[in-house]
């Protein structure tokens, strides 16, 4: 696939600017995926927040986990990576705002599946999730 779709979770509290830095330097790096912003545009009863996010993931080659300093509190993106397993979705994690290896990590995602905010190994790991789960 030439242009795998990533979804992007993150802590929409703490992380919403890193996440449009990404999702803008993603445009104009080397890096061969897409980002569609599907987050929520307004607040939703969960159900429908769930149903909604499961089947946004679905549609996706991939989930991109923007880790932050405090991932501990962004119980939605534990429960994004949880969707993402659950549909054989591939995650792997990108650490920003100052996170790094010492930093707490959400529920579900490991630490050897998170990496540092460089477009060569998110290249590398992008491509590595094209040959894993629902794209093998």
């Amino acid at each position: 696939m030439a242009d795998p779709r990533s979804f992007i979770s993150f802590d929409f509290d703490h992380n919403e600017t890193e996440k449009m830095l990404f999702v803008g330097q993603s445009k104009n790096s080397k890096t061969p995926f897409s980002i569609q912003d599907w987050s929520a545009k307004s607040s939703m009863p969960q159900s429908q927040w769930e149903t909604l996010i499961k089947d946004k993931i679905n549609k996706c080659n991939m989930l991109i986990v923007l880790v932050g300093k405090t991932m501990a509190s962004a119980s939605g993106v534990a429960k994004e990576i949880e969707m993402a397993k659950d549909q054989n979705v591939p995650v792997f994690g990108v650490y920003v705002g100052g996170a790094d290896s010492s930093s707490n990590l959400p529920k579900g995602l490991p630490r050897n599946r998170t990496i540092k905010w460089n477009w060569d190994d998110i290249a590398a790991a992008v491509e590595q999730m094209m040959g894993e789960g629902k794209n093998e």
